[in-house]
C-alpha cells in the first residue's frame, strides 16, 4: 500500500451515472489487475474505494458510477484537481491458471477491472472472451476499448435492447468451451456463476470498506477456510473457498 497525491487528468462521463477519471501519479504499488484504490474527499469521513480499471507508468484510470454524496462530488471534479489516494490495496487476479481461452465476466460496475485484466492476458498470449452484462442499452460502457484490444466480447442486456437478451449466464450457456473464467459484479451475479461455469475461476467481490487495509476488519465474510477480510485477503476470492 502507497500513499500518494495524483492529479485529475481528465474526468468525463461515460454512460448514465458512470465517469471515468484519468490521473496522473505514482503508481508503483499497483502490482496486478483486480486491485483497487481507495480515495479521499475533502468533507467525507471515509475514503471511496474505487476498481483499477487501467494503468500504466504515473497513470491512472478507475471508472466509477455515482452512487451516493461521495462519488457524485468525484463527477464534478475537473483537472488539475489533487487527490490523496491509497494504491495497491487488496489481491488482484491470478493469470497463472487462465489457460488459453479465459473467459473475462463484467456486469455494470464490475466491468473496468476487466480491461486491465484482458490486457494483462493478451500480453500474454492468451485469448480472452469477454462478456459484458447491463441492464439496458443507454447504461453500456467501454465495449469498443474491450475490442479495440483484439479481445472477443459479448454483451447483454437485461431488457433485451442490446446484444442478448437476459443476464451474462445466458451468454454463457451458447459459447464454446473455455479454460478458466474471471469474474466482477453484484454478488446475485458472482452467485450464478459459481453455479453454472465449468471451470474454477476467481470472482471479485464488492462489499461496504471502512479503511480499505484490513485493519477495521468492517468488510469480513466467511469462507471454507475461516473469516476473510474483502479489502486485505480479497477483493478476488477462489470460487471453490466461497460459502453462498
Amino acid at each position: 500500500m502507497k500513499q500518494s497525491l495524483f492529479t485529475i487528468q481528465s474526468n468525463e462521463q461515460l454512460a448514465e451515472g458512470v465517469y471515468k477519471m484519468v490521473l496522473a501519479g505514482d503508481t508503483s504499488a499497483i502490482t496486478a489487475p483486480g486491485q483497487f484504490v481507495n480515495i479521499r474527499l475533502n468533507g467525507f469521513f471515509l475514503r471511496r474505494p474505487i476498481s483499477v480499471c487501467d494503468y500504466g507508468e504515473n497513470s491512472l484510470t478507475i471508472i466509477y458510477k455515482t452512487v451516493g454524496k461521495g462519488t457524485e462530488a468525484m463527477g464534478r471534479m475537473k483537472a488539475p484537481h489533487k487527490l490523496d489516494i491509497l494504491t495497491g490495496l487488496g489481491n488482484g487476479y491470478n493469470t497463472a491458471p487462465s489457460g488459453e481461452y479465459p473467459l473475462l465476466v463484467g456486469g455494470g460496475a464490475g466491468v473496468p477491472p476487466m480491461y486491465a485484466l484482458a490486457k494483462k492476458l493478451l500480453a500474454e498470449g492468451k485469448h480472452p472472451i469477454v462478456i459484458l452484462g447491463f441492464n439496458r442499452k443507454e447504461e453500456i460502457f467501454y465495449a469498443a476499448e474491450f475490442e479495440a484490444l483484439g479481445a472477443e466480447v459479448h454483451i447483454a442486456t437485461a431488457d433485451g435492447s442490446f446484444g442478448t437478451k437476459g443476464f451474462v449466464t445466458d451468454v454463457i450457456a451458447s459459447l464454446p468451451d473455455y479454460t478458466y473464467f474471471y469474474a466482477c459484479g453484484p454478488e446475485p451475479m458472482l452467485k450464478a456463476l459459481s453455479a453454472c461455469t465449468k471451470t474454477s475461476g476467481q470472482l471479485s467481490f464488492e462489499e461496504r470498506m471502512g479503511c480499505g487495509f484490513g485493519a477495521c476488519m468492517g468488510c469480513s465474510c466467511q469462507t471454507k477456510y475461516g473469516s476473510k477480510r474483502i479489502c486485505k485477503d480479497g477483493p478476488v476470492l477462489e470460487k471453490e473457498e466461497i460459502l453462498w
